[in-house]
C-alpha cells in the first residue's frame, strides 16, 4: 500500500473502493456516463476513465483526477463516441496510484473486445496473477482487475459469455463487475454480493450502476438490485440473466450503510440515509449521556448525530464546520503547516461549544488520530466536557474485499480496550454502536450468529470467503513487487 501523503487529511478515515457506470442504447452514453461518474465521485477521487463502442471500435479516455476535471468538456466526449459506455472512478486498494492501473481495463481477446470496470478486491488476486504470469501472461497494471481479463482470454470456451463465466468461478473476495463488448454490456456480482450493483433503465437504454444516486442525477428510473451470484446481459435483444453459482443467502458489506453509499442512494430496499438516523437512534438508546448539544463530525457522521439527538431531545449544532477546499500540496509543506493537521480542514464553530458539555458523533475510528486533534480542538475553543459517539461497532480486523483500512496493529480499537481509546483520544466518555445496535438499525433484530446477513468482518473477524492471497504474503502488497517476493 502507498504510503500517506502527510498532508493528506483523510489517512485516518476509511477510504472508498471504486463506482462503477455502465449504459447501453442510448446516443448519448458517454455523457450519461460521466454524469453518472459524477455522481459516483465520492466512491474514489484518484483516477476517472470512461471506454465506449461505437460501429467497430472502442474509444477509451482515462485520467488522474476528479471526473469534473477531465470528461466536462464536449471535446473530450465527442471522442467517446457511440450508444454504449462504461465508466469508473476509482481509489486504489490493490495496485499503484498511475495511470496503467486506471480503469476501465481494456483488451482485444479472440472473442473481441472487451473493457472492464471492477469495484471490489479479489482475495485470490495475486495468487492467480503468479499463476498467469509463470505461464506467460504479460501483465501491463499492477491491478487485479487486469486478472479477470487474462482469465477470460485463457478460458476454454468458444463463446465469450462461457469464457467470462468460466473466468467468475475461478474469482475469490468481493466484485461488482461492469464489461462492455461490441454487442453486451455485462454485470456481475460475487456470489455473496459483497459489493452492490444496481440496474436502471433510461429510455429504454439500461444502466448498472454502484448506487441509484448515478441513476437520480441522469433522471433514470430504478428497474433492481442485481442479485447475488448473478451475471446479468444486456444487448439489442433486452436482458438475460445467468446464475453460474449456488445459491446462498446474500452477505452484503455493512460499512455500505455506515459509510460508504452516498447518504441519498436506496440500498436493500432502505435509504441509506434513514439507516444512518437509525444508527443515531440506537447509539443513544444503548450509549447516552448528559450534554448541552451534539455535534457531528462532518460530514459522514451528520445523520447518526441527527438521530442521536433527537432520540435524547438534545439540540443538534454544526459546531464543526469544514472546509472542503483544501488540497493536498495548496502550499509547501513546511513543518508548521504539518502541525495544522486537521485545522487545515475542520474548525470549531466557538459559539457552539464554548462552556457547553458536548458529544462528538462519528461513524468509525480508524487510527484515532483525527479523533484527537478534533478533541483538543474543542478543548481549546472552550468546551466544559467532550463525549464521543461511534455509530459502528469498534473496527479491529482489516479488510480484504476493497475497503483501504490499515494493518490490524494500527488499528486503534485492536490494540487499545475502551478505557485505553479514551483516555487516548481525551473524552470524557467514549461508546461505540453494538453489532445487534447496527443489525437493528438496518431492520435486522440482531445479529444471526448461525447466519449472519451482512459481510461484518472488520467487527467480528468473520471473513465470509477465503483469504488466500494471505498464506505467505500480504494481502495488501503491492502487485508490483511480485517477482522480488516470488
Amino acid at each position: 500500500m502507498m504510503p500517506h501523503d502527510p498532508l493528506d487529511f483523510d489517512a485516518d478515515t476509511l477510504r472508498e473502493e471504486c463506482g462503477v457506470f455502465g449504459i447501453y442504447g442510448h446516443p448519448d452514453a458517454a455523457a450519461l456516463t460521466a454524469l453518472g461518474l459524477h455522481a459516483l465521485q465520492h466512491r474514489g477521487q484518484e483516477a476517472a476513465g470512461i471506454v465506449s463502442y461505437n460501429e467497430g471500435r472502442f474509444h477509451s479516455e482515462r485520467r488522474m483526477g476528479l471526473v469534473g476535471d477531465h470528461f466536462s468538456s464536449a471535446k473530450t466526449i465527442d471522442r467517446l463516441k457511440g450508444q454504449a459506455a462504461l465508466g469508473h472512478v476509482r481509489y486504489s486498494t490493490t495496485g499503484e496510484t498511475i495511470l496503467r492501473n486506471v480503469q476501465p481495463l481494456f483488451a482485444e481477446l479472440a472473442t473481441g473486445g472487451l473493457a472492464v470496470a471492477h469495484n471490489g478486491n479479489l482475495t485470490n488476486g495475486l495468487t492467480l496473477r503468479k499463476e498467469l504470469i509463470s505461464q506467460g501472461a504479460i501483465c501491463q497494471s499492477t491491478s487485479d482487475t487486469e486478472v479477470i481479463l487474462h482469465l477470460v482470454a485463457r478460458a476454454q470456451k468458444p463463446k465469450l459469455m462461457d469464457r467470462y463465466i468460466d473466468a467468475l468461478r475461478r474469482l475469490e473476495g468481493a466484485y461488482a463487475l461492469v464489461s462492455l463488448t461490441n454487442k453486451k454490456l455485462i454485470g456481475a456480482r460475487d456470489p455473496l454480493g459483497i459489493r452492490p450493483l444496481i440496474l436502471g433503465q433510461l429510455n429504454g437504454a439500461y444502466i448498472l450502476c454502484s448506487e441509484t444516486c448515478a441513476l437520480d442525477i441522469i433522471g433514470a428510473k430504478f428497474i433492481r438490485e442485481v442479485e447475488n451470484g448473478e451475471v446479468v446481459v444486456i444487448s439489442e435483444v433486452g436482458i438475460e440473466s445467468h446464475w453460474p453459482f449456488p445459491r446462498q443467502p446474500a452477505r452484503p458489506c455493512i460499512f455500505e450503510y455506515i459509510y460508504f453509499s452516498r447518504p441519498d442512494s436506496i440500498l436493500g430496499g432502505r435509504s441509506v440515509y434513514d439507516v444512518r438516523k437509525n444508527m443515531g437512534h440506537q447509539l443513544a438508546a444503548e450509549s447516552p449521556c448528559e450534554v448541552d448539544v451534539v455535534v457531528p463530525i462532518p460530514d459522514s457522521g451528520v445523520p447518526a448525530a441527527l438521530g442521536f439527538a433527537e432520540a435524547l431531545k438534545v439540540p443538534f449544532e454544526l459546531g464543526i464546520i469544514r472546509n472542503h477546499y483544501v488540497g493536498r500540496t495548496f502550499i509547501e509543506p513546511t513543518q508548521h503547516i504539518r502541525s495544522l493537521g486537521v485545522k487545515l480542514k475542520h474548525n470549531v464553530n466557538r459559539a457552539v461549544v464554548k462552556g457547553k458539555r458536548i458529544v462528538l458523533v462519528d461513524d468509525s475510528i480508524v487510527r484515532g488520530t483525527t479523533s484527537v486533534k478534533i478533541v483538543q480542538m474543542m478543548y481549546e475553543a472552550g468546551a466544559a466536557e467532550v463525549h464521543m459517539r461511534i455509530s459502528s461497532p469498534p473496527i479491529k480486523f482489516p479488510d480484504f474485499y476493497g475497503i483501504d483500512t490499515p494493518e490490524q496493529k494500527t488499528l486503534l480499537a485492536a490494540t487499545h480496550t475502551l478505557e485505553e481509546m479514551r483516555k487516548f483520544i481525551g473524552v470524557t466518555s467514549l461508546a461505540f454502536l453494538s453489532v445487534d445496535g447496527i443489525y437493528r438499525a438496518v431492520g435486522h433484530a440482531g445479529r444471526n450468529n448461525v447466519q449472519p446477513q451482512f459481510t461484518d468482518h472488520c467487527f467480528t473477524g468473520e471473513y465470509p470467503t477465503g483469504l488466500t492471497d494471505l498464506t505467505g504474503e500480504s494481502a495488501k502488497q503491492q502487485l508490483s513487487l511480485l517477482a522480488e517476493a516470488g
